[in-house]
């Protein structure tokens, strides 16, 4: 059974920003002839690996909301000043979801797959356009 994890995305403002950032962290790795592959590392191995990377995401809690996702590629054991962590490995592709608001908390937490929002389908003539302009023409029914 597929299980996803949810995780703060703290100092980003949005999905845009995100992207950017990611984007620019592959370029530094690319430039430096490390591999090319996005990594989280965080305190905790999730008990529940196999079950995580059954296809599960790696959803993104934005300004207290659930905004987008990322698949899981990997989880693996890394050392970080010492001591074991867990790097969680994902995809480059960003998914957009349907916005939904989300407490704060620390660290990561397992996240079901019912309780997760949908991807977020962007409508023909909102492609391109800024993530608020979007959601402002979706509340008003223009997309």
């Amino acid at each position: 059974m597929t299980l996803h994890l949810i995780k703060l995305c703290v100092g980003v403002d949005s999905v845009e920003d995100l992207a950017r950032w990611q984007k620019g962290r592959l370029a530094e790795l690319k430039k430096k002839k490390r591999p090319a592959e996005l990594m989280h590392v965080t305190r905790a191995m999730p008990k529940r690996k196999d079950e995580v990377l059954d296809g599960g995401s790696l959803y993104w809690v934005i300004r207290c909301q659930i905004a987008a996702r990322q698949r899981i590629l990997d989880l693996r054991p890394v050392t970080k000043n010492g001591r074991l962590h867990c790097g969680i490995v994902y995809d480059a592709q960003l998914v957009p979801v349907k916005r939904r608001h989300h407490r704060a908390f620390q660290g990561w937490r397992y996240f079901d797959p019912k309780d997760a929002p949908p991807d977020l389908r962007i409508p023909k003539g909102g492609k391109g356009l800024p993530e608020k302009l979007q959601a402002e023409l979706v509340a008003l029914g223009l997309l």
